[in-house]
């Protein structure tokens, strides 16, 4: 593993949904759209999961999940999650259920909540990415499976000095070692 690099399996940046930092919530799922109907890079069966918020400079300053437009949905959550660190993990499905009817989430029809989302500053939803997130194209993939496993990240941003240049994605990781698995059961 320590002769394939990051650079190697990276999405380079100009094949990733990008918006502006002044995109509503609705652009970012349109970009998202648009970037995994074109994403052909290196024959990947996966599509992106993700769209990067850029600033003015087009610098990334933030990134936006499927799961956090997920969130977007119904704005309480932001009360229920907010510095909490609370994943759900090890919750009874009662508990759970209990919380959508005390916290009376979903209670609007879904139609009108994905209305209100998709008109509201994607800035309000994005992940501002912490340190643990970035990773030099020069890595090997050792130090960056180490990287995703202890973060819990589902990608890492790819730098070349102080700008980023790409995506590493899980997906591209997992292939990989899948397909190098493979190999080894031919040899």
């Amino acid at each position: 593993m320590k002769d394939i690099k990051v650079a190697d399996l990276m999405v380079p940046l100009s094949e990733y949904a990008t918006v502006p930092d002044d995109a509503s919530l609705y652009d970012a799922v349109m970009a998202l759209e648009q970037a995994q109907e074109k994403y052909t890079y290196k024959h990947s069966q996966y599509r992106h999961r993700a769209i990067l918020v850029l600033d003015k400079n087009k610098k990334v300053i933030g990134k936006i999940s499927q799961l956090d437009v997920l969130r977007a949905l119904e704005p309480k959550y932001g009360e229920i999650l907010e510095g909490r660190g609370f994943h759900g993990v090890g919750f009874s499905k009662k508990f759970l259920k209990s919380m959508l009817k005390d916290y009376a989430l979903f209670d609007n029809a879904l139609r009108d909540l994905c209305r209100k989302a998709a008109e509201k500053p994607v800035t309000k939803f994005m992940h501002t990415p912490g340190e643990g997130e970035f990773i030099s194209e020069e890595i090997t993939l050792d130090q960056a499976i180490h990287q995703l496993i202890i973060g819990h990240h589902q990608s890492l941003l790819v730098t070349r000095g102080e700008d980023i240049i790409g995506i590493m994605r899980l997906t591209d990781v997992f292939t990989a070692l899948f397909h190098m698995m493979k190999e080894c059961q031919l040899e």
